[in-house]
């Protein structure tokens, strides 16, 4: 099969002809449809985040089921899904107490003593958070799937598999905004666009998009957003507070920097809750100004929003087929994986919400 395959930090994606395992007892091999190119790749193609190389990057992504090993039932080959890099192992500390998203279970993975999943000319590819999904195949355990309805549009599909999975979950299970509260987004990517959206299924009152490109604060009302705030004209966080007579209930930082993590928490009422959603690259430290804790206000992180997705997938296809999840607007284009290159460029100028890879 083709694949893009990462062998330097810092270099191209070269499109490979790389090797797949055959379906263990537990695995299932997908026909990959659409991947979408999202920043978190970014991160670990740039060094940010350090990961074994070479790799098949890609982890926002559905297809359909190719085939399945010995001990699966709960797909069959035909069956639609959707990935997840969070996959649960489904009896840890972490699993049993409803974070599965923590799961961090080596047995979803296959052993070193195993054939590797992936291979160019006999030499082991890393597969990439549990899929590797800028390939025309994936092969992965049966917890990093989840089963959807087939009137589901694949390519949109694939964009729930991890950055609506985030932006949503982040505002409805991190959160837990309630109706008629008031929120503010930090960052109109593909994350930040979903946690508008979260926050308008969620009931906020009032939803504060916050960027610097004009584009995606107009794209941002399309989701959802009451408010708009360009932090290239205007002092983001004095903006927020006269806004809101003192600042948000609810701030989400969907970028993955320093500066506007401590803005998120600068922009919070009393009492009011600060998530951390967007990757900040590992060795920097964020700093607060520890007073404010004395005024109840919380700075919390998320993972793949707090998701227990086998539920919450199925529910986000039925909330886009049911108009409530604005998933259509959010695909910037449709490209082919000989394009990935210029697509990883493309997230670094923060202009697109997300490019999504097509194979079928």
């Amino acid at each position: 099969m083709k694949a893009a395959v990462l062998r330097e930090v810092n270099a191209p994606l070269s499109i490979e002809d790389v090797q797949t395992a055959t379906p263990g007892p537990r695995e299932v091999l997908v026909r990959t449809a659409a991947a979408g190119v999202c920043h978190s790749d970014l991160h670990f193609q740039n060094g940010s985040y350090p990961y074994p190389l070479p790799a098949v990057l890609g982890h926002e992504s559905a297809g359909v089921v190719e085939a399945v090993g010995s001990d699966v039932n709960y797909v069959k080959p035909g069956d639609h899904v959707i990935t997840c890099l969070s996959a649960f192992c489904g009896h840890c500390e972490y699993c049993l107490t409803g974070h599965m998203s923590l799961c961090q279970e080596p047995e979803l993975s296959r052993g070193p003593a195993d054939a590797p999943r992936l291979a160019v000319g006999g030499e082991p590819i890393a597969q990439f958070l549990n899929l590797s999904s800028f390939a025309e195949y994936m092969l992965v355990h049966e917890h990093a799937i989840a089963k959807i309805r087939e009137d589901m549009p694949l390519d949109r599909a694939a964009l729930i598999g991890c950055g609506v999975t985030t932006g949503v979950g982040a505002v409805i299970h991190t959160a837990a905004v309630e109706p008629g509260a008031t929120v503010a987004v930090i960052g109109c990517g593909g994350v930040g666009l979903s946690c508008v959206n979260g926050a308008e299924i969620a009931g906020a009152s009032r939803i504060i998009a916050v960027d610097t490109v004009a584009s995606k604060l107009e794209l941002a009302r399309k989701f959802g957003a009451t408010d708009v705030v360009s932090a290239a004209e205007t002092d983001a966080v004095e903006a927020v507070r006269e806004m809101t007579g003192g600042g948000v209930h609810y701030s989400f930082e969907a970028i993955g920097l320093k500066a506007t993590t401590e803005q998120a928490f600068k922009m919070i009422r009393d009492g009011g809750t600060a998530t951390v959603i967007g990757m900040i690259p590992v060795g920097t430290m964020v700093e607060i100004h520890g007073p404010e804790f004395l005024r109840e206000k919380t700075l919390q992180g998320s993972n793949m929003g707090s998701n227990r997705f086998r539920v919450d997938m199925p529910r986000f296809v039925d909330f886009y087929l049911a108009g409530k999840l604005h998933l259509d607007d959010m695909i910037s284009s449709r490209i082919k994986l000989e394009d990935i290159n210029d697509a990883m460029a493309a997230l670094e100028t923060g202009e697109v919400a997300r490019n999504v890879i097509m194979f079928d």
